[in-house]
């Protein structure tokens, strides 16, 4: 069965649950998954429970949502289809990285296989969207790269930025009016108390970044 026989909201909730755990070990909830989605405990109970009959999740009660093979299948098709949305939008259609995450969500759930392929051959099969997360290959690989936190980089090593999580349009206009964005490279002043700011020195300036803009940002080691 394609990811397109399923529907919009099973499309949805898969997606959301293996993004959960690309860039974190913590399980998957169904308190997590509600407050991700914006519905109430109880609908999500119900739909993860609809998802278990069709047999693309596991869920014990009162226990952590995991995706089956065909669950985990579907989800990176839908991943996939939402990256390569993104970085289409910016590359042929000059959307900002900021503008583009509710535009994908929509259009996602539309497009066909066939389009999402000629979108990969147009784009140059990119590795990564415009926010560094990481693009499946069509076979379902994925790519994600050797990174870190920025909250957890050592101070005084520079560091490249390679992802800026797109949760937040608001940290990303921040980011980019500072002249962070991906392959910046940046090294870690000083570390603030734990509800602190981050010091970082970028191109030539030192900036203070809050824990939320802070930790929206991955690194990987410089080369």
């Amino acid at each position: 069965m394609p990811v397109s026989d399923l529907s919009s909201v099973a499309q949805d909730y898969l997606k959301i649950i293996w993004s959960a755990t690309e860039w974190s070990d913590g399980p998957v909830t169904v308190k997590l998954l509600s407050e991700r989605m914006g519905v109430r405990a109880a609908t999500v109970s119900d739909g993860v429970r609809r998802l278990s009959e069709q047999g693309l999740v596991e869920h014990e009660r009162y226990g952590g949502v995991a995706l089956t093979e065909a669950g985990r299948r579907h989800a990176v098709a839908m991943v996939r289809r939402h990256r390569l949305i993104e970085t289409f939008l910016v590359q042929e259609l000059g959307y900002g990285w900021d503008e583009v995450h509710d535009e994908a969500e929509v259009l996602e759930h539309a497009v066909s296989d066939e389009l999402v392929e000629r979108m990969d051959r147009r784009l140059g099969f990119p590795a990564r969207d415009p926010h560094g997360d990481p693009i499946p290959t069509s076979d379902g690989t994925p790519r994600r790269p050797d990174a870190m936190p920025l909250l957890e980089a050592e101070a005084g090593a520079p560091v490249t930025v390679v992802r800026i999580s797109d949760s937040d349009p608001a940290v990303l206009r921040l980011l980019r009016d500072l002249g962070i964005g991906l392959d910046t490279a940046v090294t870690v002043e000083a570390h603030g108390p734990s509800t602190g700011p981050v010091t970082v020195h970028v191109g030539g300036a030192t900036v203070s970044l809050s824990e939320t803009a802070a930790g929206a940002v991955w690194v990987a080691a410089h080369l």
